[in-house]
């Protein structure tokens, strides 16, 4: 297995004590990312539409330090603080990924730091792509 976290990017920093990503086999399982700030660490100012487009850009940036990008992604769970933002999030997400789409799941959870969404993903990446440098 491999472990990867990136301090000093415009990736925020773990929370905690967890990667930002594993891979394990030709799969790779990023933890759930909210909406912050890389600089503050704080979840950003505005709705569910801004929080959520925040999240989609640190998970694709994410991959794409693994050699992934979104339509890698296999697998989905979204967490909404209020299952009322279904729609709105669900528009941005809509954006972000195309056909085939991944698997999804969107429970509402109650979310730490005052955030409205968190985004975790599953992609699949081959044996023969790795990490790009840098």
């Amino acid at each position: 297995m491999e472990h990867y976290s990136f301090p000093d990017t415009s990736i925020p920093q773990a929370y905690g004590p967890y990667s930002h990503a594993v891979v394990a086999g030709d799969f790779v399982f990023l933890a759930g990312q909210t909406a912050r700030d890389p600089v503050t660490g704080q979840v950003i100012e505005g709705g569910i539409t801004a929080q959520t487009a925040r999240c989609l850009e640190i998970v694709s940036d994410i991959l794409k330090r693994l050699g992934l990008s979104l339509a890698d992604v296999v697998r989905t769970t979204v967490f909404l603080s209020d299952i009322g933002d279904f729609d709105a999030m669900n528009r941005v997400y809509a954006a972000a990924f195309q056909a085939p789409y991944p698997v999804r799941s969107t429970p509402q959870v109650k979310m730490p730091f005052g955030a409205l969404v968190g985004i975790e993903v599953t992609a699949y990446r081959p044996a023969g792509r790795r990490a790009r440098d840098g």
